[in-house]
């Protein structure tokens, strides 16, 4: 499969790329990767002209070949809603689809998951707090313009490159791992395009990461570790296995003291405490969690609720470890001190960094390497494209700092796009081209509101200061766990969800969590 992970100028289409993508035809009726595509708009080379078109592919220039090879979804005529395309579907692309008012524009989004995971509560589906169908929300439930509005979609597919000339971008579906089925590919004409295809988890480029350890960014990821974490206690039970494997087994590292890796090791702490010790009782002494961690666990919390968090992860039996990684084995991590840690469940948790797709864009990077944006999550090099959450970041002569990737920032961009659209789609700039006169208002402003972690146990840190230097109040305990599950639950996107996470920590509290592993 040729990698179409670049940005296209006007014509100059390699013709190696299209000859070699191995691009399959479809009629404009046939189904696109499990959706139905219709009719409206759609261009393709039906079954009929395919021996005619390879006759004529030498005459014709590569631009006019390519545009026969890719089924299209065309720009859009004169008198019709602009259509606005959104790549992604995490927290900033869910909240602007959210808003976007679908009576000045058409929406599609484009991304290779077809929900929303509500990303503080993953770890808690880990050890089965809450059902993995509690922290997702289908896209089409926050957008209901992409399941009902004729010209509105959802394509599950991940975009591979961008032609700002053209205003397209190029997309290839998601398989399900059958290799016997090669994945469509398509182009989606475009007169506003919104990326936000957020980031990858950072491995910072050490050998083995990748193919030994979990990370926790995604439902499937979740679902892995949950598989891996019982597997695990049940193979520990077997007659025959030596105390060095059962207890290898059994050790759970988790790497990275951020929220997340603290979040989920306090799950794990507690999942030990209240259910393994009964549930497990052949393996109960045997199960332990470490978390490493370079320098101090949560950086950006005040000091006090820091050395709250440790003691108490201490207490409850996390044992903490400074350290740095330098390689990853299947069976043990090597720090960089020589000392070996053996493992039978590790979890990456070290923060994130650009992916594939925004390092091969051909646009102005920020500091970090995301996507550069100005005041207004414009792309200033070309026209009608803009960017927010974590691939985007302001450029260095903004004079704005590139801001945390967090799920409040994403939100809170999402929120100001829409009314920034709003406003353009009243002066009549919504269409390709048109917007370069629009004026746009005042420009993001972002304001911390404060950041919540819980530790496990009916303990949580709320720390409410605008900064990391600055004043505010801080809090930590029982009433912070208060503070940090209302503040979640009222969070969840939905009230169908509301309901699922609200019958989910009751049942938990009455009856334990469930330990069936299910394939």
């Amino acid at each position: 499969m040729a990698n179409y992970g670049v940005i296209f100028n006007g014509s100059s289409v390699d013709k190696h790329v299209i000859a070699g993508g191995n691009v399959p035809f479809l009629s404009s009726d046939r189904m696109l990767g499990g959706i139905y595509l219709g009719n409206r708009g759609m261009r393709t080379t039906p079954q009929s002209q395919l021996a005619h078109a390879q006759r004529i592919m030498e005459e014709e220039t590569d631009s006019e070949y390519e545009s026969q090879r890719y089924p299209t979804l065309e720009a859009t005529k004169p008198g019709e809603k602009p259509r606005v395309v959104v790549l992604g579907s995490g927290w900033a692309a869910c909240r602007f689809l959210k808003g976007i008012d679908t009576r000045i524009y058409d929406a599609v989004c484009i991304s290779p998951r077809n929900h929303m995971v509500f990303t503080p509560l993953l770890a808690s589906t880990c050890v089965g707090t809450l059902e993995f169908r509690s922290v997702a929300e289908p896209v089409s439930q926050i957008q209901k313009a992409l399941a009902k509005d004729p010209n509105s979609y959802f394509f599950l597919a991940s975009c591979t490159a961008v032609d700002t000339d053209n205003h397209e971008v190029y997309c290839r579906t998601v398989d399900d791992g059958d290799s016997s089925h090669e994945p469509y590919q398509f182009k989606v004409s475009y007169d506003k395009l919104v990326i936000a295809t957020g980031a990858e988890p950072s491995t910072f480029s050490i050998k083995g990461v990748k193919e030994h350890a979990f990370f926790l960014r995604e439902v499937t990821h979740a679902q892995e570790i949950r598989k891996k974490l019982l597997l695990n206690l049940m193979l520990s039970q077997y007659p025959g296995i030596s105390e060095e494997e059962k207890e290898r087994l059994l050790h759970c590292v988790v790497i990275g003291g951020g929220p997340t890796g603290v979040e989920f090791s306090g799950e794990l702490s507690d999942f030990i405490m209240r259910d393994v010790r009964h549930q497990y009782t052949h393996v109960k002494n045997y199960i332990r969690v470490t978390l490493i961690e370079a320098n101090e666990i949560l950086s950006s919390f005040d000091v006090g609720l820091r050395q709250y968090a440790t003691k108490h992860l201490t207490k409850c039996g996390v044992r903490l470890v400074r350290g740095v990684v330098k390689e990853v084995y299947p069976n043990k991590i090597i720090l960089s001190d020589g000392s070996e840690v053996p493992y039978g469940l590790l979890v990456w948790s070290t923060g994130v960094g650009p992916s594939e797709f925004v390092r091969s864009l051909n646009f102005p990077k920020s500091p970090g390497g995301r996507i550069g944006v100005d005041e207004w999550l414009r792309v200033p090099s070309v026209e009608d494209v803009f960017a927010l959450g974590d691939c985007a970041g302001f450029l260095e002569h903004v004079g704005r700092p590139v801001l945390p990737a967090l799920a409040q920032v994403a939100e809170r961009q999402g929120k100001f796009l829409v009314e920034l659209f709003k406003g353009i789609g009243k002066n009549n700039g919504g269409k390709a081209y048109s917007a370069k006169d629009v004026p746009l208002g005042d420009p993001f402003v972002y304001k911390h509101l404060g950041s919540m972690a819980s530790v496990g146990r009916y303990k949580a840190l709320v720390d409410l200061r605008e900064s990391k230097d600055g004043k505010g109040l801080t809090l930590a305990g029982f009433i912070s766990w208060f503070i940090w599950r209302s503040a979640y639950l009222t969070r969840v996107i939905s009230w169908r969800n509301r309901f699922y996470v609200a019958v989910n920590w009751a049942t938990t509290l009455v009856f334990g969590r469930d330990n069936s592993r299910i394939e």
